[in-house]
């Protein structure tokens, strides 16, 4: 299992445009095999980042999902709001392997 760790610094002013990006991402990464273990948005301390965590079987499996999420309708959607919103001034992502026991 891979997970991937992603890092967002958001607008603070456009939360609400980030969590309407961050809702529609959450079915599509679990449409393509993978798990998502949600968006984490701010509460106290800083009000611009923003994290999300999904999983899949592996990085290969990854890599499909990336190039099949290029050519899928409601991705490119989800792509689109986030240009046309600004909402995201930049992101990070990280690949991490869980250790569960």
């Amino acid at each position: 299992m891979i997970t991937c760790y992603l890092k967002y610094q958001i607008d603070p002013t456009k939360l609400n445009e980030f969590e309407s990006y961050a809702r529609r991402w959450i079915p599509l990464v679990n449409k393509f095999g993978g798990i998502h273990h949600g968006y984490f948005i701010p509460h106290e301390g800083a009000n611009n980042l923003a994290v999300a965590l999904f999983s899949f079987s592996s990085l290969t499996d990854y890599e499909q999902y990336r190039e099949s999420s290029l050519h899928d309708a409601e991705c490119k959607e989800a792509y689109t709001y986030a240009q046309n919103t600004a909402c995201i001034v930049n992101y990070e992502r990280t690949f991490m392997k869980p250790l569960l026991k």
